[in-house]
C-alpha cells in the first residue's frame, strides 16, 4: 500500500516538472511587457515634447502680434501691464481696447480710477506711443513708422524669434536626455532610443522652420511702407 502511494506521488511530481518545462514562454512574459511599457513611455515623452513645441509657436505668434506695423491693432498692447491695486495686470484685462480708425486705438478702462496707471504703463512700455486721456478714455494715435523705428522693430522680431528657437531646443534637449536615461537603465534598446531621438529631432527642425517663417512674415509687414 505504502509503495503504491510513493509511486503515485513520484508520478505527480514528474508530471508537474514536465508541465513546468513545457511552459518556457511564461519566463519571458514580464520582460516583454516591460519593453512594451518602455516604448509607450518614450512615445509619451516625444508627444509631450511636440505639444510643448506647438505651445512655443503659439506664444511666438502672440508676441509677434504686439509689434506694430503702422496700423492700429489692439494686439499691440497685449504685453503692456499696469499696476492695479498692487498687482501687475495686463491692460487688456483692465479695459476694452477698440480701433476707431486705422491710425488710432481707444482704451476704455472698466475702473476709471486706473486711467492714470494704464496711461503710465503705455508710456513706459517702450512702444513709442504717446497716449492722451480725458480722464475716462485713453486714445493713442499710431504714428507712421520712421526708418529708425522700423529697424528697431525688425531687431525685436529677430530677438523674439531667437527666444522661441532657444525654447524649442531646450525642449529637445530635455526629451533626448530622458530617452538616453531610459536606454542607460536598460528600459529601451539602442535602436528604440535612436528612433525616439530621430523623431524629436525632426519635430525640432519642423518647429524651427515655423519660427523662421513666422518671423519672416512679420519682418515683411514691418518693412512694407
Amino acid at each position: 500500500m505504502k509503495l503504491s502511494i510513493l509511486i503515485t506521488a513520484a508520478a505527480a511530481v514528474s508530471c508537474a516538472n514536465a508541465f513546468t518545462i513545457s511552459q518556457p514562454s511564461r519566463c519571458r512574459g514580464p520582460a516583454t511587457t516591460t519593453l512594451h511599457m518602455s516604448q509607450e513611455e518614450m512615445d509619451l515623452i516625444t508627444m509631450d515634447a511636440d505639444e510643448r513645441m506647438d505651445k512655443t509657436i503659439s506664444n511666438l505668434g502672440e508676441n509677434l502680434q504686439t509689434i506694430r506695423t503702422g496700423r492700429a491693432n489692439p494686439n499691440m498692447l497685449d504685453r503692456v501691464e499696469a499696476d492695479y491695486y498692487g498687482a501687475m495686470t495686463p491692460i487688456n484685462q483692465m479695459a476694452t481696447i477698440s480701433v476707431p480708425s486705422s491710425q488710432q486705438l481707444q482704451i476704455s478702462p472698466f475702473d476709471k480710477g486706473s486711467v492714470a496707471d494704464i496711461e503710465k504703463a503705455i508710456i513706459y512700455a517702450g512702444l513709442g506711443f504717446t497716449p492722451t486721456s480725458d480722464g475716462n478714455v485713453i486714445r493713442i494715435n499710431i504714428p507712421q513708422l520712421t526708418e529708425e523705428r522700423r529697424k528697431d522693430l525688425l531687431k525685436q522680431c529677430k530677438s523674439i524669434g531667437e527666444e522661441a528657437k532657444v525654447a524649442i531646443r531646450n525642449i529637445r534637449r530635455d526629451c533626448v536626455d530622458s530617452i538616453k536615461k531610459m536606454e542607460k537603465a536598460g528600459d529601451l534598446g539602442k535602436d528604440q532610443a535612436l528612433d525616439g531621438i530621430d523623431s524629436v529631432q525632426k519635430s525640432t527642425d519642423d518647429h524651427v522652420k515655423l519660427v523662421d517663417e513666422s518671423v519672416g512674415k512679420k519682418e515683411k509687414e514691418v518693412s512694407t511702407l
